[in-house]
């Protein structure tokens, strides 16, 4: 993966995550957000998404589940605010009032569910944010099947006019195929004013975060929008379907960095590495391979199908025989595992 430069506006920066809800399509008992998605919880994808922007402060809206989704963020330079009841992403927003209010700047908001999201391109929209001295700025991008999500409402000219939730649209505006990606930069004072604004006078009887755009319109403000060019980056994961595609898609990233870093693998859809392992170059992966926590393996090792390896070292010019387990161990150079070996914790070969 490249390298990523973020160049600061000149405008201050704060981040709300949305994670306070509880994803009902997921059929499960635990907090959406916490889900895990290429070894770890999904929310931290996206914090680890926005670090490299350099926010002045960054909050995490938290509801369902609160304590168990605040213990899982304590690593990170972030406050979690409570929204106590579920009234809408309008009001989670809203509820971070407070701990912004000795703030002045932008304001990006985000979604805890959607853990594909790259850094260049909330970087990219943050730029034209600033460019255009906007008040408004949402991303949107187009789907050949846009079930679920707001449709982007525009005018004859094409300036967005409004969204409108699937639920509360029209059979004409359902087939718009322009969405909301639920990613907004907004000012902080047109934010919380226009927040107050907003009512439940929907199908859901929630407070929408995108009736905002209305109300910038309404005000006379001209609302930007970045078109994303990747959209399975920018869609949020709702069901269990949908969390295995995030995985497949991150560990092909993480197989793409590796290969191009001089790793051979023999079947890369079937190998899974952790972003906490290393792997040398000149190593081999070939199928059906997992290397979790913070393995290292060695330049020169061939690792066969089947294994499994867990906070171990494996040396350099190491053979590790099919179906194997090795699990915070150490392995010294040159080493041949033989085929369906087990090696745990303290053992050294």
């Amino acid at each position: 993966m490249k390298q990523v430069t973020i160049m600061k506006t000149p405008r201050s920066l704060a981040i709300i995550i949305l994670a306070a809800g509880k994803g009902t399509r997921m059929k499960s008992n635990k907090a959406k957000v916490l889900h895990d998605v290429f070894f770890e919880p999904m929310i931290h994808h996206v914090i680890k998404a926005v670090q490299p922007l350099a926010a002045d402060r960054s909050i995490v809206m938290v509801g369902h589940q609160k304590d168990t989704v605040e213990e899982a963020l304590s690593g990170f330079d972030l406050v979690c605010v409570e929204q106590k009841e579920q009234n809408g992403t309008g009001h989670a927003v809203l509820c971070a009032e407070e701990s912004l209010r000795d703030f002045s700047g932008t304001v990006l908001i985000l979604c805890g569910d959607s853990p594909l999201m790259m850094t260049e391109q909330l970087a990219e929209m943050l730029e034209v944010h600033a460019a255009r001295n906007s008040v408004l700025t949402i991303v949107t991008t187009v789907l050949e099947n846009p079930a679920n999500y707001g449709r982007i409402i525009s005018d004859v000219s094409g300036n967005v006019t409004g969204i409108v939730e699937e639920k509360d649209a029209s059979d004409r505006q359902r087939s718009i195929k322009e969405i909301n990606a639920g990613i907004y930069c907004v000012e902080e004072k047109f934010l919380f004013s226009a927040l107050k604004q907003v009512t439940t006078d929907n199908s859901q009887q929630e407070m929408y975060l995108t009736d905002i755009v209305a109300i910038a319109v309404q005000r006379g403000f001209s609302v930007q929008k970045y078109e994303h060019p990747f959209p399975d980056h920018v869609l949020g994961v709702n069901s269990r379907v949908e969390l295995s595609k995030a995985h497949r898609e991150l560990q092909a990233r993480r197989n793409h960095e590796l290969m191009s870093s001089g790793t051979t693998m023999h079947q890369p859809a079937t190998v899974s590495v952790a972003p906490t392992a290393v792997v040398a170059p000149d190593s081999t992966l070939t199928a059906n391979i997992t290397i979790s926590g913070n393995s290292v393996i060695g330049s020169g090792s061939i690792i066969e199908p089947g294994v499994y390896i867990s906070n171990a070292i494996i040396g350099q010019d190491v053979e590790v025989g099919a179906n194997s387990v090795i699990s915070s161990a150490s392995i010294a150079d040159g080493t041949i595992i033989p085929p369906l070996t087990r090696i745990l914790a303290g053992e050294e070969r």
